[in-house]
């Protein structure tokens, strides 16, 4: 695996299991009487001075990292990687076959673009999947394969965790290891671009999103670490650009690589397939990342695909044993028979017999939002998301039980929580670096709905 982060810290083997000295820190934090309003107001100016915002709410009110030992770090990076090649092998079946079209759910515009060669050979430059890690396991219930966010939260989140006192003295006694997705994702931009044949020695970047999401603040943190990488960079809405059959531009600028935010089919609604963006991208002219085919797999129907048995003939047995493992049943909402735990049924009767084993997610949507989680809801309302199920496109997938944690967070105070948290692992050319980190009171795990994120460190010899 390569990566650019480092290994640091003294070379230590430890007596102790990982929850307890995780337990042995939180004590430390929480017994801290340094710690106070005044303190807290800083770190919540900090995190606005660095970006750390979803909209205007700073995103991280957690006071040390999440710690995770190397071992389960790289089952984790090999199940992903793996998964990563499935899909890769999905995508290229489906553009040879239109029944897998059809399953996985594309519009007819969707359907064209995905047919457009991107110029490179890997579906995804820059993608995660979201998974939730238990003390026995994890695994994975999401794919963005499309423009997944927080990729340059880490760096920012280390500035503000690893700079107090007791996480910094805890690194000091502890070797370990801290990811650099952002560098990571340069390096996929940048070998993508060549890929497509770009000569530019220093490539101009657009990073392309509606003026007014609420990610923006870390379009910007993006844009200063590519710039002072050499690359000039702009961060523009799909109104602005402009095409004359030879470059995309926005403005004066000229764009080499375009690193699309904005969500193909919000894009697709309000543009069609006329807009310069496509155009530049169709013709060659541009090299996007990613492209119009990482709908494919972002779709969640891919996942019902990969667990559904009459599609096991496209992957090998390993892919199959980590498949097997690491995705949860899922099926395409739709009348008719399916197979559960082995058993053939009806799948709208098994959904509606077994309410509180199952979550019903829109096909492409994403921010938690239509997302009916059945063991919190009663019988009537179950059913009309059932009907809402068989109207729009929506998977069924078994439920995954969610790890707690606690860890020390602050308002206004010092208050040690219970959260639920998952765990993200950024994929960069399908290779694994880092990952985003949510916590959140509630099981609808995303920042979108509220919850918040904290920095990742690798502990080695664990």
């Amino acid at each position: 695996m390569e990566s650019d982060g480092a290994a640091v810290g003294p070379r230590v083997v430890t007596m102790f299991s990982l929850p307890s000295i995780v337990q042995n820190l939180d004590e430390q934090i929480m017994n801290d009487p340094s710690f106070g309003p005044e303190h807290f107001a800083q770190l919540v100016t900090l995190q606005r001075e660095l970006g750390l915002l979803h909209g205007d709410r700073p995103t991280c009110p957690f006071l040390r990292p999440q710690l995770l030992g190397r071992k389960q770090y790289e089952s984790i990076r090999t199940a992903a990687e793996t998964l990563a090649r499935v899909f890769e092998k999905l995508v290229a079946r489906a553009l040879e076959n239109e029944t897998l079209i059809d399953e996985l759910g594309l519009t007819e515009a969707e359907r064209n673009l995905a047919r457009v060669d991107p110029g490179y050979s890997r579906v995804c430059v820059s993608s995660r999947l979201d998974a939730y890690v238990t003390d026995s396991g994890f695994q994975f219930l999401e794919y963005n394969a499309e423009s997944p966010a927080g990729v340059g939260d880490q760096m920012q989140l280390e500035k503000i965790l690893l700079a107090l006192s007791h996480t910094k003295q805890f690194l000091r006694e502890h070797e370990h290891w801290l990811p650099q997705p952002h560098r990571q994702l340069l390096r996929a931009l940048l070998g993508a671009y060549r890929e497509t044949g770009g000569q530019e020695h220093r490539p101009q970047i657009a990073i392309v999103d509606w003026e007014n999401v609420a990610t923006r603040s870390e379009f910007r943190v993006l844009q200063q670490f590519f710039e002072l990488e050499g690359h000039p960079t702009i961060i523009v809405d799909p109104h602005d650009l402009q095409y004359d059959g030879k470059r995309l531009t926005a403005g004066d600028f000229r764009i080499d690589i375009l690193y699309k935010r904005v969500v193909i089919h919000e894009f697709l609604a309000l543009f069609g397939e006329d807009h310069p963006m496509v155009r530049a991208y169709r013709e060659g002219r541009v090299c996007m990342a990613n492209s119009f085919r990482a709908k494919m797999v972002h779709k969640k129907a891919s996942f019902a695909i990969l667990s559904d048995p009459k599609y096991q003939s496209m992957f090998s047995p390993e892919e199959l044993e980590i498949v097997g493992r690491h995705i949860p049943w899922t099926r395409s909402v739709r009348r008719g028979r399916t197979t559960f735990s082995g058993v053939e049924c009806d799948l709208i009767e098994l959904l509606r017999r077994e309410r509180e084993r199952f979550v019903l997610k829109p096909n492409d949507d994403y921010g938690g939002h239509g997302v009916f989680i059945g063991w919190e809801m009663d019988a009537a309302d179950w059913e009309g998301a059932i009907k809402i199920s068989l109207e729009r496109p929506h998977v069924a997938q078994e439920r995954v039980p969610i790890k707690k944690l606690s860890i020390p967070m602050f308002t206004d105070r010092l208050t040690l929580e219970e959260m639920f948290i998952d765990f993200n692992p950024f994929l960069f050319d399908n290779q694994v670096e880092g990952a985003l980190v949510r916590l959140s009171p509630s099981s609808l795990l995303n920042v979108t709905s509220g919850g918040g994120q904290t920095a990742l460190v690798v502990l080695e010899n664990m």
